[in-house]
């Protein structure tokens, strides 16, 4: 094994632990993984493990005894033990100070109102009387309920259409632990990588533009066709959230882009899906750039090194009318300029098993969008997307 000055910790074993520790590989860094199982993904590849599940603080504590620093796969993590484990707040990366608003949805939204960052108009349930609702002065349904806590992938989400499922709401969950959300009409969906490290510098990935089916990403577009101006604004609001909250590590945003202008809808404070292109597309991936922060390494710049990139989630398929998986593995790779990643899961029905990244050739940005939208056709073809 390396000295402790080469091996970091990740809490939490899955997919995004083991692009991780793909990304530490090349650097000599060996990685610890704190996981509930051997069989998640990162154990493929990971250096040890300590067997525990990410809320495991005691498991946690283990970790800290092999490694010099931790960095997380996820945000759902008990923030308030694992103070007791950071005295000096340098273990990890991010900081638990900086992490505790943007572990729950509530203070997360707070968190942008403090700072006047433009999101959707929002309530907590628990404002809403069970008895008697009402809607604030100006709201109308639709609206879009969501889980302080877990929601991810349409999980945790809900659409309310009118009075009558707004009181099944309130009658079916624990107020106090939801909000409600105005409708936005978007035209865009936009999400922006950025990467903040010890010394304070801030590094960004290209701004995308994320598509989804059922609140589940369907594919990316790596850069976003976008003036000079929507740029600008997407890396301000992610700059300035990074310096308020004194950030150390990776933060993705995800934005509405409409009528009403550039919105955050979520903030994620760890490496996300609609990163994942830049581990081919980049000079230094996302998970190059949480590498690198956590380990005390230089940070290089991520700069994009090709003219675009598409990447497509794989979601598992039923076995019933669907090709053998080895046939479907082959076709995706043999496409010209893709680069498959698999996860190494049980297939199952809408789960994500893994991606696609096939580097794009055109630098016209409408020629590039054709380009993109006829290689996903062709993966599409060979790999439906099971929620359509």
């Amino acid at each position: 094994m390396a000295s402790a000055a080469g091996t970091i910790g990740v809490v939490g074993g899955g997919q995004l632990a083991l692009m991780l520790c793909e990304a530490a590989r090349s650097r000599d860094v060996d990685v610890i993984v704190q996981s509930a199982s051997d069989e998640d993904p990162a154990m493929a590849v990971a250096s040890e493990q300590v067997a525990g599940a990410p809320t495991d603080a005691a498991a946690t504590k283990e970790l800290l005894k092999r490694c010099q620093h931790i960095t997380f796969e996820n945000e759902w993590i008990p923030v308030d033990a694992l103070q007791e484990l950071d005295r000096n707040g340098d273990k990890f990366s991010p900081p638990l100070s900086s992490l505790l608003p943007l572990v729950n949805k509530l203070s997360q939204r707070r968190l942008l109102d403090d700072l006047a960052i433009p999101s959707p108009a929002w309530i907590a349930l628990e404002e809403i009387d069970v008895d008697s609702p009402v809607l604030p002065v100006g709201w109308a349904f639709p609206l879009m309920a969501k889980a302080a806590h877990g929601g991810y992938d349409g999980k945790g989400t809900c659409v309310i259409r009118d009075f009558k499922s707004l009181k099944d709401l309130l009658s079916s969950v624990s107020v106090e632990d939801w909000l409600l959300e105005t409708w936005v009409a978007y035209e865009r969906e936009l999400a922006l990588v950025v990467s903040r490290d010890r010394q304070g510098r801030i590094r960004s990935l290209p701004l995308v533009e994320t598509h989804q089916k059922n609140q589940v990403c369907d594919w990316v577009l790596a850069p976003a066709e976008s003036e000079q101006l929507l740029e600008a604004t997407a890396y301000n609001i992610a700059a300035s959230l990074l310096t308020s909250l004194g950030y150390v590590g990776v933060m993705a945003l995800e934005f509405f882009y409409g009528p009403a202008g550039l919105m955050v809808n979520e903030i994620a404070p760890r490496t996300h899906n609609s990163g994942h292109f830049s581990i081919e597309a980049c000079s230094s991936s996302q998970f190059d750039q949480q590498l690198c922060i956590t380990a005390g390494l230089p940070v290089p710049a991520p700069d994009l090194i090709t003219p675009g990139a598409i990447m497509v989630n794989l979601l598992g398929l039923p076995l019933e009318g669907t090709a053998p998986l080895n046939s479907r593995l082959a076709a995706i790779e043999a496409m010209s300029r893709s680069h498959l990643h698999w996860y190494g899961k049980q297939e199952m029905p809408g789960r994500k098993v893994g991606h696609v990244t096939v580097l794009l050739e055109q630098t016209d940005p409408v020629a590039r969008s054709q380009e993109a939208s006829e290689v996903l056709e062709k993966i599409r073809a060979i790999w439906p997307n099971p929620l359509n």
